[in-house]
């Protein structure tokens, strides 16, 4: 097992190898507007998988996949060249869909948003479903209620000396 420093700058060493091979030797007409996003590799440096995306729709996609399939022989000899190991990684493309992913979390948040400015719009309108006191009160019961709570205020206001704050 390696360490990991040495797997990451290994992974990273695989993507730049492969952008550059695919920037200046593969000259495959298939190959459409490719960007090299990610390298990630075991932790044995045996296996490598290339994340990339491609501008275009899904003839597009499916072109440059053919064409990074054909090339792989020639990618993975240059990376195993290059990196100095034992064994050359293999190699494994996969299509990279964050602009897919980035589409779709858009529409989650833009949905939700709609979704509270309606809750919003619902609650501006809302109303009480039943009397502002809900309980019962005898009137006897709750004028001497209110005239406890008035004679405890001027009781606490009396309390309260000239010079300095409440003990």
């Amino acid at each position: 097992m390696s360490d990991p420093a040495k797997v990451r700058r290994h992974a990273e060493r695989v993507r730049e190898l492969v952008a550059s091979v695919v920037r200046s030797q593969i000259k495959d007409p298939r190959l459409g507007m490719i960007t090299i996003t990610d390298a990630r590799i075991t932790a044995d440096l045996r296996d490598a998988t290339v994340f990339y995306t491609v501008l275009g729709d899904a003839v597009a996609q499916a072109d440059t996949a053919a064409a990074l399939e054909s090339a792989k022989g020639l990618l993975r000899s240059t990376v195993g060249k290059a990196l100095g190991l034992r064994h050359s990684p293999t190699l494994t493309f996969v299509l990279d869909d964050v602009q897919d992913q980035v589409k779709h979390i858009d529409d989650l948040l833009a949905a939700a948003r709609n979704a509270d400015a309606e809750v919003q719009r619902l609650a501006a309108r809302a109303e009480y479903a039943g009397e502002a006191q809900p309980y019962r009160v005898d009137d006897d019961e709750a004028d001497d209620e209110a005239d406890d709570d008035e004679a405890d205020v001027a009781a606490d206001v009396t309390e309260i000396p000239r010079g300095g704050a409440a003990r």
